[in-house]
């Protein structure tokens, strides 16, 4: 993880300050870009240009500006490469896959016979009384809760 945002490649792209970037759209909130090694054509990645480490350091504002952005490019993509499909992934800490700590959305066009494969598991070994567990501990917390 960057100790800083000035070792934070997604904030050298913010800055304008890496010339080998594929940049595709940009304004005053956000930047949306090719990553240097695309899972598919079309792969975009959507930062705010806030340095913002993870999802759980986003404030509501940042996080509508790139919920906002994040749609747009996603209908960019629809419009203009005509996929048969698109992923929309965000992930969050080491073990969730996340390799530069700059929260950033992935729209990922899919095409069918694509070399991206499946990004979940056929099946899961979770009992009833987990799932209850788990559902019930959400529950009672989103209870406590309070949005904007």
């Amino acid at each position: 993880m960057p100790r800083a945002e000035n070792e934070c490649p997604f904030c050298e792209i913010v800055a304008l300050d890496d010339p080998y970037v594929r940049e595709i759209y940009r304004d005053e909130d956000v930047v949306a870009f090719f990553p240097t090694e695309p899972a598919v054509l079309g792969h975009l990645l959507v930062v705010p240009k806030q340095h913002v480490p993870d999802i759980w350091e986003l404030d509501c504002r940042t996080g509508i500006q790139l919920a906002t952005a994040t749609k747009k490019m996603a209908d960019l993509i629809n419009d203009s490469l005509h996929p048969d499909g698109l992923n929309v992934i965000q992930s969050n800490g080491r073990a969730a896959t996340q390799t530069v700590f700059h929260l950033h959305v992935h729209l990922v066009p899919r095409y069918r016979g694509d070399s991206m494969g499946q990004i979940w598991p056929d099946e899961t070994s979770f009992s009833e009384v987990q799932k209850d567990e788990a559902q019930d501990l959400l529950r009672r917390n989103a209870r406590k809760m309070v949005l904007p």
